[in-house]
């Protein structure tokens, strides 16, 4: 990692997960973390167009329920990259026909929409969204040989396979860093953490941090965890923190259940600061949530729409215009996903004839051999391990806005 600092005095120049759930997932305005869609369908699929060959490439996520948001963001951020590489000549001259799946953030929905994509004839997955569905397909893609390349799963597990890559940071990576970031910077000595026992995005994120927080001198003086069955309340983890002195609270979760945090706070007379993870992106696109109360919440992200970098603000243009939202993360995530793939089949030298494993194989090694300039990081490039090399940033909520800190 480069130095923090340096990094993130360029970070509004150079601007990557947003949850959680993510594993777990940052705009403006009301509707600024609608991730556009017109639809919230099991499924969505864009033409290739006219012509007999195509490579097909699939894609899963949660595009109803609670977790939709990230789905949907993923599903109109591929599709974007999908229509813009069609209408530039397809990959290698050929193509591309996508068809995306709603798992409903459940693992095993997850598998019978790799199933329902495998029966279709795909050929490589964008995939999946979350983490524990993306951990269930994993393993029946590496059965498979089938290419994954999970533009937001955080999960360890998500690429434990050779077949298996991320666009997004691991949890562990999430964990470290925020530990880094806030002793480094010295926002506080004293740190309490919530975070949910029952996710594997959160306790990843969790145990990562809190190794790192040793290592910084950061007193963890209150560590509070719910589950999935009681994540309304959060009283009794927020009296604990404040009676222990915690100058900063550590959420390791997603914005749903981090909008009911800072609400709760307030009714408390709580005010420390809040510092979260890349599930974090959405939180003002809450229905009913009150901007104010997530001022100068801060969280970990590979993207953020205000930048004034120029591929950004031409890919927030066109993704507003395509959809009438402003892309969050998980967009941005899938965006380079797509064009990820799309560079490693033409270093492969893929054709639409080739069977997926034989794809696969190809693919194995042409990941590591690929460099692209996305929306999340500039030279992205990957390790054999299927994690990315990209640097994160820190984003802070100032006047219902999302913000670069420098």
């Amino acid at each position: 990692m480069r130095n923090w600092k340096r990094f993130l005095s360029a970070a509004v120049v150079t601007a990557m997960t947003v949850g959680m759930l993510a594993g777990c997932g940052s705009n403006g305005g009301s509707d600024s973390n609608n991730s556009g869609g017109s639809s919230n369908s099991s499924e969505s699929t864009s033409d290739a167009g006219s012509g007999d060959a195509v490579i097909k490439i699939g894609g899963i996520g949660p595009t109803t329920g609670g977790a939709a948001i990230y789905g949907e963001a993923v599903k109109n951020g591929a599709e974007l990259a999908v229509n813009e590489i069609n209408a530039d000549g397809g990959i290698g001259g050929v193509q591309i026909e996508f068809n995306f799946q709603d798992d409903e953030n459940d693992a095993e929905k997850a598998v019978n929409a790799y199933n329902t994509l495998k029966d279709w004839g795909m050929q490589a997955l964008l995939g999946t969204v979350t983490s524990a569905p993306c951990v269930a397909v994993g393993d029946v893609a590496q059965g498979d040989n089938m290419f994954l390349l999970t533009p937001s799963g955080t999960a360890v597990e998500c690429v434990q396979y050779d077949n298996a890559f991320r666009v997004c940071f691991s949890d562990p990576m999430q964990g470290l860093e925020s530990a880094k970031y806030i002793g480094e910077n010295k926002l506080a000595s004293k740190v309490a953490v919530i975070y949910d026992s029952s996710d594997v995005y959160s306790t990843g994120i969790y145990q990562a941090f809190a190794a790192e927080a040793k290592n910084q001198g950061l007193e963890l003086v209150a560590t509070e965890a719910f589950t999935a069955e009681s994540k309304t309340d959060f009283s009794v983890q927020l009296q604990k923190a404040k009676d222990a002195g915690a100058e900063l609270v550590f959420l390791p979760f997603y914005y749903s259940e981090a909008a009911l945090v800072l609400q709760q706070a307030a009714g408390i007379n709580y005010e420390p600061i809040f510092f979260g993870c890349d599930g974090m992106d959405g939180i003002l696109g809450v229905d009913g949530f009150d901007a104010d109360m997530a001022q100068d919440l801060m969280f970990l992200s590979p993207f953020t729409p205000t930048s004034e970098e120029e591929a950004i603000k031409t890919f927030v243009t066109d993704f507003k215009e395509a959809y009438g939202g402003t892309p969050n993360q998980f967009a941005a995530d899938a965006y380079d996903g797509i064009y990820a793939i799309k560079a490693a089949m033409e270093k492969a030298g893929v054709t639409a004839d080739m069977s997926p494993a034989d794809i696969c194989d190809a693919m194995k090694t042409a990941m590591t051999e690929i460099t692209i300039d996305g929306v999340t990081a500039k030279s992205l490039t990957w390790e054999a391990s299927g994690e990315p090399s990209k640097e994160p940033m820190v984003v802070k909520i100032a006047d219902g806005d999302y913000a670069v800190v420098e």
